[in-house]
Formats: structure tokens, sequence, C-alpha cells
């Protein structure tokens, strides 16, 4: 869970609490039985939004990695290609191996 994301959770359920336990003492002023239980269920769906999130950053984290790591062994490769092509002919030929890069 996003620390923002918890930390507003837990601020609104303590909102909550003390809202109810206002309402039944001194009766609603300016915030209803009803809006209190749209705010819970709004803050209810947000927890499971959340841990939902949780559960796909699971599966995505480590393909994330692999995609990384895949792009810095082609970056690598592609450099040292690009590298001999520009050492073997010159820049007028470049354009031929598809290195439109000028020295």
């Amino acid at each position: 869970m996003s620390k923002t994301t918890e930390i507003q959770i837990e601020k609104s359920r303590n909102l909550i609490k003390g809202l109810r336990r206002h309402v039944r003492e001194m009766g609603e002023r300016g915030v209803s039985s009803n809006e209190i239980n749209e705010m819970e269920k709004t803050v209810e769906m947000l927890s499971e939004a959340n841990a939902e999130v949780d559960r796909l950053r699971e599966v995505l984290s480590p393909k994330v990695k692999k995609m990384n790591d895949l792009l810095t062994l082609v970056k690598a490769s592609y450099s040292e290609s690009k590298k001999t092509l520009k050492g073997y002919y010159p820049q007028e030929r470049w354009l031929d191996y598809g290195i439109p890069d000028k020295r």
C-alpha cells in the first residue's frame, strides 16, 4: 500500500469514528449519518482498490525488472554495433546501416 493512500485511509477511518461518536451524542450537526455511511463506503472502496493495485504491483514488478534488464542488453548491443560500424565505414555510409547520427 502506498504510504500516502495508507495515511489517508487511516485519517478517514478515524474521522468516521469521531463523527459517528458525536452524531450519537449530539445529533446531526452539519454531517448526517447518511454522509458518514457514504464516506465509509468510499474509504472501503479505496482500500479494496489499493489492495488490488498492490497485488498487480507484485506481478508487474518482476516483469518490469526483466524488461529493464533486456533494454540494457539491447542498448549495449546497439551501442557496440554502432561503434563498430562507425569505425569501419565513412560517415556517408552510416545511413545505409540505420545510423542517422553524425560525429
